[in-house]
């Protein structure tokens, strides 16, 4: 049944432009639909899958990942690349892995966390 369907993520946020804004400019995502009278998302291409992100009283109460990206080798980059845009990394103190600038490293493996606007934790990760 769903095992051979594709997922996306949904994340809930409080204002629909400066979700935009950070979603589309910051993180570069493609913009693939807008916001409707009956319809107030923004959908957005990632990969091979899709992201949409609707206006929610509840925006930002997830308190666990809400967004994962498989990196393909360029987490390091990419934290970079996003740091110089204004975004701020998470800091966790986690057994067995190492804080390097920005990035989580345990062995191969390389994991990074930051917020939206809302404060929905989105997640990097590379090597699993």
């Amino acid at each position: 049944m769903l095992k051979d369907r594709n997922s996306s993520a949904i994340v809930a946020v409080s204002d629909l432009d400066r979700a935009r804004r950070f979603y589309s400019d910051t993180l570069g995502l493609e913009l693939t639909a807008e916001p409707q009278d009956d319809m107030p998302v923004l959908a957005y291409r990632t990969g091979d899958t899709g992201l949409t992100v609707y206006q929610s009283e509840f925006a930002g109460t997830n308190k666990a990942n809400a967004v994962t990206w498989d990196m393909q080798g360029d987490l390091v980059e990419s934290v970079q690349a996003l740091k110089a845009k204004g975004v701020t990394f998470e800091r966790y103190d986690l057994p067995g892995m190492n804080w390097r600038d920005g990035w989580h490293e345990a062995g191969a493996v390389k994991l990074a966390w930051f917020k939206d606007p809302d404060g929905n934790i989105l997640h990097l990760i590379e090597g699993m």
